[in-house]
């Protein structure tokens, strides 16, 4: 268990959820603190931005590898260095972003892509950090983020076992005492059938982490499902209107999407309780509707008990249906209306 911001994030508590502003910002900055403010409304915890500028990430140049080249990307065609041009938060925006979600009572962190970043960023006096999945690999860059001494977030995405396990060795290495692996699927959008949720139990015991998702799928039904194999954070990219286009819009949530993930996360996160067995307090009053035995038609005293006058009906104040066959051919010691509930104090001595 730790905090952000004084929010506690861990076992037991609500899902802590992260809007990813990412490029939705479409280059306003009033677009920015509109999804601030959105984020806020439908129960974000924390927004994120990601810090870098297109030199940070690439270099300007056409070869081979610069362009994607997929017919199944979102980016198909598109050069790295003017998507990341494209998509990139300004700097000079961070500051009133951080303070919009502030005000709106919200976390604001980055995603820092470089060591630059990660100065500029403890400049503004960020409260977490979060480790892209392609950047999962890059050592040296999450031992200069965990030097922080902040939480950090990990995104695994394509991470084997041993990268996640070098990853959280240098974080810890550099001082990181709060991390949080999310499992994540690195296509855009992903699918249901490639997230491979029942990997987060294993992740959390193998790594000794918090685990959480970084979902890219649509909808909310594969974050709800996280927080039953014990998710303790969700990030999910957020835009207003999917439909206002976008590098990322296709693939994130829109408001009211956003807010119906919190309600349906906290449900789930409440659902999950413990290990139980047997009624629990509010049951109490519905044991009445359980089966158990009871006279079935009028009986005079010294009659004999059988089927045609022992049943086994709801409600539950007679003796349980175990109990059938051991009563059967007792002789009963009073006369006996029907719905009679069967006692051990209505046959003869001897039975």
């Amino acid at each position: 268990m730790f905090a952000i911001d004084g929010k506690k994030v861990g076992s037991g508590q609500p899902p802590y959820l992260i809007a990813e502003m990412s490029g939705n910002h479409n280059q306003s900055l009033d677009r920015a603190l509109a999804i601030v403010d959105a984020a806020a409304d439908a129960g974000a915890d924390a927004i994120k931005l990601q810090t870098y500028t297109a030199d940070t990430m690439t270099l300007n140049v056409r070869a081979p590898g610069f362009v994607i080249e997929d017919a199944n990307s979102l980016w198909n065609g598109r050069q790295l260095y003017e998507l990341y041009d494209e998509a990139h938060t300004p700097w000079d925006w961070h500051a009133p972003i951080m303070a919009r979600a502030r005000a709106r009572g919200l976390s604001c962190f980055s995603t820092p892509f470089d060591d630059s970043a990660v100065e500029f960023l403890e400049g503004l006096g960020v409260p977490a950090y979060k480790i892209a999945s392609f950047e999962a690999t890059d050592l040296p860059l999450i031992a200069r983020v965990a030097a922080t001494g902040k939480p950090l977030l990990i995104s695994t995405g394509m991470a084997s076992i041993a990268e996640i396990g070098q990853a959280v060795d240098a974080a810890r290495a550099a001082g990181a005492e709060h991390i949080v692996l999310l499992k994540c699927t690195s296509t855009y959008p992903a699918t249901p059938a490639n997230t491979n949720l029942a990997t987060i139990p294993n992740m959390r015991s193998t790594f000794g982490c918090q685990v959480g998702l970084s979902d890219h799928t649509m909808g909310c039904g594969v974050a709800v499902a996280s927080v039953a194999f014990g998710a303790t954070v969700i990030e999910k990219h957020f835009t207003l209107s999917r439909a206002d286009g976008g590098v990322d819009s296709a693939f994130s949530m829109e408001p009211a999407e956003f807010g119906l993930m919190r309600t349906e996360c906290d449900r789930a996160a409440e659902a999950v309780g413990a290990v139980h067995y047997g009624g629990t307090c509010a049951e109490d009053e519905s044991r009445q509707f359980r089966r158990s035995l009871y006279i079935a038609r009028d009986m005079k005293a010294g009659e004999t008990l059988t089927l045609d006058n022992l049943r086994a009906i709801r409600p539950g104040f007679g003796l349980p249906p175990a109990m059938l066959k051991s009563m059967l051919g007792r002789r009963v010691a009073r006369d006996l209306a029907i719905g009679t509930p069967a006692s051990w104090d209505i046959f003869l001595p001897g039975g």
